[in-house]
């Protein structure tokens, strides 16, 4: 079954058809339909990110490029990256040097 794109999560451009992540969403995202997760793709891709396998990381980042794993390291939750994952995406992505790696997003209560 096909998602209806206009109902995705509209604060990730959609550079790529979130379809294609159906695989990544069953795997990673065992917790949901692979439909119900797709319709937040950053999710699905921060979830590769932070626990993917090598063969999966290198098929994701050739499905969806650079840019879109820089939007969804950028616009990660509280929760989303471990240390040693946010670490190396940002170096990877060329993000930040030894000195200067952004510090995790944290919760925020009001």
């Amino acid at each position: 079954m096909q998602i209806d794109t206009s109902k995705v999560d509209d604060a990730m451009p959609n550079q790529f058809d979130p379809n294609e992540l159906k695989v990544f969403a069953r795997k990673y995202i065992w917790w949901k339909s692979s439909n119900d997760a797709i319709l937040f793709p950053q999710r699905v891709i921060a979830q590769v990110m932070n626990i993917g396998d090598y063969d999966d990381l290198q098929k994701l980042a050739n499905l969806i490029g650079d840019e879109a794993l820089r939007d969804a390291l950028l616009q990660a939750d509280a929760g989303q990256f471990n240390d040693r994952s946010w670490a190396y995406w940002h170096y990877r992505l060329g993000l930040a040097d030894h000195q200067t790696l952004p510090p995790l997003p944290i919760r925020k209560f009001t």
